[in-house]
């Protein structure tokens, strides 16, 4: 593009003018000097005809002097020693108050002050000098400066920020750094020795090696944000930037452990990788650099010198195979289910013979319904990124409320078969057991769901439920909703064992074993079956899911386990109900082959032994 104004020729397509904005010919940029400060002020017109915006590159005219007599300051040892004294107090001066400098070319400036003295200086051992320039430094990282780093027209592949960050750290490796240095957005600690740690802003800096060279380290409060990030598609920078060089004497085998205070916590299931900034190729790195794991996530251990931080990868690691385990074992498990209420359907009349079998099968009807629905709901909120919250919620809601009804009619089922076993199996009407159950199987969850539901502001998402997995959430111990089914379940669980116990004792008891209770008592162990079969089946996968939440999946093949086993074992639920409670019961099995039997068309033989019967009649 040319920098001119122009005289409009016939036909030439031009921007009209607009406030002090002349007359300006397609493809050619107007450009004004600034008024009270140096620099100038440009605005392009497009091919199209069409203004662009303003590009301002005005500098403040006190800072401006600054940057000129930085670059024309003598090279003379003595004299540039007392010209940076003088170029970095008027640099902190102008740099203090941000409302002066809060534009890109400013900040510009800025730091090309800060460049140039780099490249002059071979060393500051003057404490005010060093004490200016750290302070103008800092004044730079101001967060109301936040949107005047970012570089408009780049002329070159190095950014500002990045600039900034190798003259300061130059600066501060070549100065006299006293106890007093620290500023509000740069944090600096020396040490020395074979082994010295150095803190800024809460991140510690160990270094060790086998010299005993002087370590310097800085942190910066906010550069992270201005530096690229060329993987900010996958992962967020999580920590301050921290710097650290040293003398000569300390740079052989180096090893440099840094313990950085995470920003964002980290999920259980999001891993961290440490970086080093590459100057050569102007980005993010984690050559010589490796990461503390589950066990020290916060820790990065690094075997060379160079600026450092921590960054989060934006996705949570995702488990081989999981997905495809999920959608098989769901699918048999609703298949499975299905078929066990049809087998429920078919023997009904004939196995329910006692009021204990009434319950027992009762019982394992809602059972596989409200399995069936939750499975069902699962299924349908597997993908939630592609379901709406309002759907999300739904299925997480009515997950809650099934799988807690699922283990509420295992409670049902253990106490009543507690009650007649303690009772010498005393008779209770259908109806008694019937009003009982539905009250326990289906009220209970439901007070624990509602109460939930509207103390969590009205199922809110991030309170009640998670729109990453359509589940409750998990806040910490003892923290979040998915304590609200936890708890109750746990509960459940240890009533049930208290429960087979006491029916077991019972069942061994001779007082129980008279002839008159003989049919109640194999009905009994029928139903004393079905609980211990349903207990493991139903505990045993929430135990893995509770120890998926707390459990690091960056920790290894241990928690890979724990998850496969959950997924596992949950998946195929209905499966393991249809061949323990219902194939597997004698009764029913006898009862199914039977119904098969009677409906299966007579066969030849037995057609022709039926006709020579009926003809010996006649």
């Amino acid at each position: 593009m040319y920098e001119s104004f122009f005289e409009k020729t016939a036909g030439d397509p031009y921007c009209p003018a607009e406030g002090v904005w002349g007359d300006t010919k397609a493809g050619f940029t107007s450009v004004l000097k600034c008024t009270n400060s140096a620099g100038k002020r440009k605005r392009e017109c497009n091919l199209n005809a069409q203004w662009k915006d303003e590009v301002s590159e005005c500098v403040n005219s006190d800072l401006y002097n600054v940057l000129q007599n930085a670059k024309i300051s003598d090279t003379g040892l003595g004299a540039l020693d007392k010209n940076a004294e003088t170029i970095f107090s008027n640099l902190n001066n102008v740099t203090q108050n941000s409302g002066r400098i809060n534009t890109f070319a400013n900040v510009n400036a800025s730091v090309d002050v800060l460049s140039t003295m780099s490249d002059k200086l071979k060393v500051v051992d003057n404490v005010t000098t060093t004490k200016n320039l750290l302070a103008s430094s800092s004044n730079l990282l101001d967060e109301s400066l936040e949107n005047s780093w970012n570089k408009q027209n780049p002329e070159s592949n190095q950014t500002l920020a990045e600039k900034y960050l190798q003259s300061v750290e130059n600066l501060i490796k070549m100065s006299t750094i006293s106890n007093d240095s620290d500023q509000k957005n740069i944090d600096i600690g020396t040490c020395s020795g074979k082994t010295c740690t150095n803190t800024v802003f809460n991140a510690a800096v160990t270094v060790r090696s086998s010299g005993n060279g002087i370590v310097k380290t800085a942190g910066f409060n906010n550069l992270q944000d201005y530096l690229p990030n060329r993987t900010d598609l996958t992962s967020d920078i999580n920590s301050i930037v921290v710097s650290t060089t040293t003398t000569e004497g300390g740079k052989e085998n180096l090893q440099i452990t840094i313990k950085f205070p995470l920003l964002t916590p980290r999920p259980p299931d999001v891993s961290l990788q440490c970086v080093s900034w590459n100057y050569n190729q102007s980005k993010w790195t984690d050559d010589g650099c490796v990461w503390g794991g589950a066990s020290k996530p916060d820790e990065c251990t690094c075997n060379h010198l160079t600026s450092f931080a921590i960054l989060m990868s934006r996705r949570p690691i995702e488990i081989p195979y999981m997905t495809e385990i999920t959608y098989a074992g769901l699918s048999v498990s609703v298949v499975s289910l299905v078929i066990s209420l049809l087998i429920e359907l078919t023997v009904w009349s004939k196995v329910v013979k006692t009021n204990t079998l009434y319950l027992r099968h009762t019982a394992h009807v809602n059972i596989s319904l409200c399995l069936l629905v939750a499975d069902c709901c699962f299924l349908a909120s597997s993908k939630p990124e592609s379901i709406s919250e309002i759907w999300c919620r739904i299925a997480a809601l009515l997950k809650h409320f099934c799988y807690l009804a699922m283990f509420f009619w295992m409670l049902s089922l253990s106490t009543t078969l507690l009650h007649q076993a303690v009772f010498l199996f005393h008779k209770v009407s259908k109806k008694t057991y019937l009003r009982f159950s539905l009250i326990l199987g289906y009220v209970c969850p439901f007070l624990i769901v509602f109460i939930t539901f509207l103390t969590n502001n009205a199922g809110a998402q991030g309170a009640y439920f998670s729109t990453k997995t359509c589940w409750l959430v998990y806040s910490g111990t003892l923290k979040g909703t998915i304590y609200t089914f936890i708890l109750p379940v746990g509960i459940i669980v240890f009533i049930n064992l208290f429960a087979m116990i006491v029916v077991i004792m019972k069942l061994l008891d001779h007082k129980i074993t008279e002839k008159s209770h003989e049919k109640e008592i194999q009905a009994a162990k029928t139903v004393l079956r079905s609980v211990i079969l349903l207990t493991p089946i139903f505990g045993l996968p929430w135990i893995f899911g509770f120890a998926t939440f707390s459990l690091d999946l960056t920790a290894g093949a241990v928690t890979l386990a724990v998850n496969y086993a959950f997924v596992v074992l949950n998946a195929f639920q209905g499966l393991f109900i249809l061949l323990t409670t219902c194939l597997g019961d004698r009764m029913t099995r006898e009862a199914l082959l039977n119904s098969f039997r009677k409906k299966a068309p007579p066969t030849i033989s037995e057609s022709s032994t039926k006709l020579e019967s009926t003809t010996k009649k006649s």
